[in-house]
């Protein structure tokens, strides 16, 4: 994750990308300038337009870092696992994916209520990851007959983004590790064996 390094650590580049990421999480695109990230980063705005080149393409960098770190955790779970231990490592890498930085946390939630083009790119990554999971479940013979194939790729994500989507009307403690872990184990009961006896 990109918090494990501290933010007075990275290069000019990479700093300014962070202060980026946080910026436009927390005040939007349009309404974050150059001078705003400049100053909070300690910078000059003319380091930014160097490394950059434009406020456009800062936002670009950004992205592009944050699909990746959403990409990396996806694709480092071993999609031939058994079953159940499948099941059990997505849970847990999207759960640290989203537990673990807050900046990329709201960047995402932002990205993907702005319907702007990051967060059309992004939902369609994360679907497409889900429709590959699926895929795995259902050559191992685990998910049902019954299920609504274009739907259920979509109940994986609404499970998965709900609650970085509701975040702010949530519990303070909604993302600190342990409720991750227990939402996690819940969600995989929910999707194994249903919510509802049949009567």
């Amino acid at each position: 994750m990109m918090r494990e390094v501290a933010e007075q650590d990275l290069t000019g580049r990479a700093r300014l990308r962070r202060v980026a990421m946080r910026l436009f999480a927390e005040q939007g695109f349009e309404a974050t300038s150059v001078r705003v990230v400049a100053a909070e980063a300690g910078v000059s705005p003319a380091l930014i337009a160097h490394h950059f080149g434009s406020k456009q393409q800062l936002r670009a960098a950004v992205d592009d870092e944050v699909l990746a770190t959403v990409g990396d955790a996806l694709t480092a779970v071993d999609i031939e696992l058994p079953v159940p231990r499948l099941m059990a490592e997505l849970g847990g890498a999207t759960a640290r994916l989203f537990g673990a930085d807050e900046d990329v946390r709201r960047y995402v939630r932002r990205a993907l209520l702005e319907d702007s083009e990051t967060g059309r790119t992004l939902f369609t990554r994360l679907g497409d990851g889900a429709g590959r999971v699926l895929e795995r479940l259902s050559a191992a013979g685990v998910v049902r007959a019954d299920a609504d194939p274009d739907w259920a790729r979509f109940q994986l994500l609404l499970l998965v983004l709900g609650p970085l989507l509701l975040e702010p009307l949530l519990p303070a403690d909604a993302f600190e590790p342990a409720v991750l872990a227990r939402r996690s184990a819940a969600n995989q009961r929910l999707l194994r064996h249903g919510l509802f006896h049949e009567r």
